[in-house]
């Protein structure tokens, strides 16, 4: 198993990078986290921006919750799986009033034993300033733990710059 995460800010290149890491591969699963969001029609254009750079024979599975149970379903020797993303999979839980640190253990327990290759991506959020709402605040250190974790579990991490790959563990692809 290969763990791929690829961290970065918004607009960094993120979802771009594991495309074109997964460029080129037989079976792919593109399993979104993004929630479809009623009425917002810039979010509904973003999302209709990502599945468009899909190659057709991509298949998306979307999965907003249970992310350690779709890539359980998922997981093949051959298949190569992209999760877009942890933040997003994060904010849902904390939306909802889940059991957060059992998602994150889950989900870091089961990424060794997969089969196959996954590239995470997610965001790096805790470099801006320190949010006034104690939630927001929650969140930023939730996403800190969960990019540590998976990152630990991770064979390589890339952080993107402005769309640059900065190669932080393992080797460069």
């Amino acid at each position: 198993m290969a763990v791929t995460l690829i961290l970065g800010g918004a607009r960094s290149g993120k979802s771009r990078r594991a495309e074109a890491l997964a460029a080129g591969q037989g079976s792919v699963v593109y399993l979104a986290t993004a929630p479809e969001i009623p009425g917002d029609e810039e979010w509904a254009t973003r999302i209709a921006a990502h599945r468009a750079r899909r190659p057709a024979h991509w298949r998306t599975v979307e999965e907003e919750i249970v992310l350690a149970d779709a890539l359980s379903r998922e997981t093949a020797p051959d298949r190569l799986i992209i999760v877009d993303c942890l933040t997003l999979w994060l904010g849902n839980l904390l939306h909802r009033r889940l059991a957060v640190e059992q998602e994150i253990d889950r989900l870091c327990t089961l990424l060794p034993g997969l089969h196959g290759e996954v590239i995470a991506v997610a965001n790096d959020v805790g470099q801006g300033v320190v949010p006034e709402q104690r939630l927001a605040r929650k969140f930023r250190d939730l996403q800190g733990i969960l990019n540590q974790r998976v990152a630990a579990a991770a064979q390589r991490v890339e952080w993107l710059v402005a769309g640059i790959p900065l190669q932080i563990k393992g080797e460069s692809r």
